[in-house]
């Protein structure tokens, strides 16, 4: 069963006094693979922007705008509608002896490094490989997904952007970048490729057609077992209809919705608003 979704994710800034000039990358256009088909997708700016799009490294579509007029206030809107279906397994299963093996070593080495937000880690390295044990690859990523939802509690506002998964582990508290944060450490401690998700999430799973609610920016985890496939720690689900996937990279760093540079007055105020509808 498939949904069809529209997303409005804004976002807006106000400065304390006029910006003379910015350069901006927007991460708002969801991603078209064998999951998800981007129908509509569009960008724009308050005041107007010269803009162009790129996709990136990891495969995220970029939208580049820069703005030179003086300015005291700047909206960001991304609006999408994109068709979603639930999640599948990879049909190819894999063993421990093939996931450490060198092929997957040197192919996915960027999804299996440590980065300033997963950072190495001892205790949970060890946590990790006592709930793999006995379990195939596939089984482990469950496992410690479950592990990072039963061990977390979910608490808006103790956390911030710039927080890494170890300082989340030791407050037992976070949102769901701070989950998949610490999912990716531990799978990545087990030698599977795992990288970070960002995206949105419909909070109803009987959503009634045409009503629109309040969205999530959310995030969620895929590892590499034979294929990816994504899971989210948060829920302890799999990735369902509900999810909408923008961007993929090692962590947050490679798929902040909106991030650039500016001359002038510093922000005083930044207001997001996602708005998601299930159309059918």
């Amino acid at each position: 069963m498939s949904w069809r979704l529209r997303v409005v994710h804004s976002t807006g800034f106000a400065y304390k006094s006029p910006v003379t000039s910015s350069y901006n990358e927007a991460r708002l256009t969801p991603r078209s693979d064998n999951r998800q088909n981007v129908i509509v997708n569009r960008v724009e700016t308050v005041p107007a922007t010269r803009s162009y799009r790129y996709t990136d490294y990891w495969g995220s579509a970029v939208t580049a705008f820069d703005l030179h007029a003086p300015h005291e206030e700047l909206e960001v809107s991304g609006m999408s509608v994109v068709e979603t279906e639930a999640g599948e397994r990879p049909s190819e299963k894999v063993t421990w002896d093939e996931i450490r093996g060198g092929y997957v070593a040197d192919r996915y080495d960027e999804m299996l490094s440590y980065t300033s937000y997963v950072c190495k880690n001892r205790q949970l390295s060890s946590a990790a490989n006592r709930l793999a044990k006995g379990l195939d690859p596939e089984g482990a990523v469950e496992a410690v997904c479950r592990y990072v939802h039963e061990e977390m509690e979910y608490v808006p506002g103790t956390t911030g952007v710039h927080t890494t998964a170890v300082d989340a582990w030791n407050e037992r508290k976070g949102v769901c970048q701070d989950y998949a944060h610490l999912t990716l450490l531990m799978l990545r401690s087990l030698g599977i490729p795992a990288r970070y998700v960002s995206g949105y999430l419909h909070p109803k799973p009987n959503a009634v057609i045409d009503a629109t609610v309040e969205g999530q920016s959310h995030a969620w985890i895929e590892a590499w077992t034979g294929g990816w496939w994504g899971y989210d720690p948060t829920n302890n689900t799999g990735v369902s209809e509900q999810h909408v996937s923008v961007g993929v990279g090692r962590d947050y760093s490679d798929v902040s919705p909106l991030k650039g540079i500016y001359t002038g007055g510093g922000a005083t105020d930044l207001d997001v608003v996602v708005e998601i509808t299930r159309l059918a």
